[in-house]
């Protein structure tokens, strides 16, 4: 069964879970606009975090099995904004190598990316200042 899910974890976490699939990726890209919006991100900054939580999960979607889910956390600290997109991964795929393009996208529109694969899970975090009151 197709599904989404939205759910407040604490007052300073979301986390959002939709099946691995393109067709459910604008999900996501809508709650990351709106998030940055009701944190005060200015509209260029809204449409760089936007833009990188898209390219996590389509590094993502390549390398998850058929029929996973897609998990993104919105971590909200002091300073800073946190993505953490994870997903089950195909023991056989492995994600782009450091030097590969969707990395230097996801670089420059971020303050800091890291990512971990084992070899049944990968994610992707990226770390974005939050805007100065």
């Amino acid at each position: 069964m197709l599904h989404s899910t939205a759910e407040p974890v604490t007052d300073n976490v979301v986390a959002v879970t939709v099946p691995a699939d393109g067709g459910w990726l604008g999900i996501l890209r809508t709650a990351t606009a709106g998030l940055a919006a009701r944190l005060r991100f200015a509209g260029d900054k809204i449409e760089d975090l936007r833009i990188a939580v898209d390219e996590a999960c389509a590094m993502l979607l390549v390398i998850a099995p058929p029929g996973a889910d897609l998990h993104c956390r919105f971590e909200i600290g002091e300073t800073e904004l946190g993505v953490v997109v994870s997903a089950p991964a195909d023991a056989r795929r492995r994600l782009p190598e450091p030097s590969a393009f969707a990395w230097k996208v996801l670089n420059g529109l971020t303050s800091r990316v890291e990512a971990e694969q084992t070899p049944d899970r990968a994610t992707i975090r990226l770390v974005t200042e939050l805007p100065h009151p």
